[in-house]
Formats: C-alpha cells, structure tokens, sequence
C-alpha cells in the first residue's frame, strides 16, 4: 500500500480518502469530496482523516522549514534512538 495506494489491495473507503487527502496536500484547488462520500465514506471519517492530515503537513513543512533531520536519517543506532526517546520522555522539550 505504502507504494502505491491506488492498486493496494485495500477498502475502496481508504482509497478514496487518501486520494481525498492527496488532493488536499498536492492541489486543493482540486479538492472535490464527492467521490470518497459516494464510495462510502462518511463526513465524520473524512474530517478526522482531514485533521490528521492537516496536522502532519504542518508538522512536515515546520521540519522542512527549520532543516530537521528526521530520525533516519540521522544515523542512530536503534539503541542511541531508544535512549534518546527515553530521555525526551524524562525531560521533555528542555
């Protein structure tokens, strides 16, 4: 599914919302619900995909903006990552 969505063996539902949520991310000017409400999808679901969504591109774009090199890219070993989840968790954003 990770390759590509639109010949994964999965619910057409979920088809619908990740092309719903691509569109949303690559070009809302697109944006057009109507397929994902015909394929099932209800309004509640698709606004809860569309707030996940619109979280993690926030999120996405501040990394990009602030030059963050994500976790694997960074070269830790699993046990140095492990370490360093531990003490974000004891420490927090200090």
């Amino acid at each position: 599914m990770l390759d590509d969505y639109e010949t994964a063996p999965i619910d057409e539902r979920l088809r619908e919302t990740l092309r719903f949520l691509e569109a949303m991310t690559e070009s809302p000017d697109e944006l057009d619900a109507s397929r994902a409400l015909a394929a099932g999808v209800s309004r509640d679901a698709l606004r809860d995909a569309i707030y996940v969504a619109a979280a993690f591109n926030l999120i996405d774009r501040y990394a990009d903006a602030i030059g963050a090199t994500p976790h694997s890219e960074a070269g830790l070993s699993r046990e140095e990552a492990m370490a360093h989840e531990g003490r974000f968790f004891e420490e927090g954003y200090l």
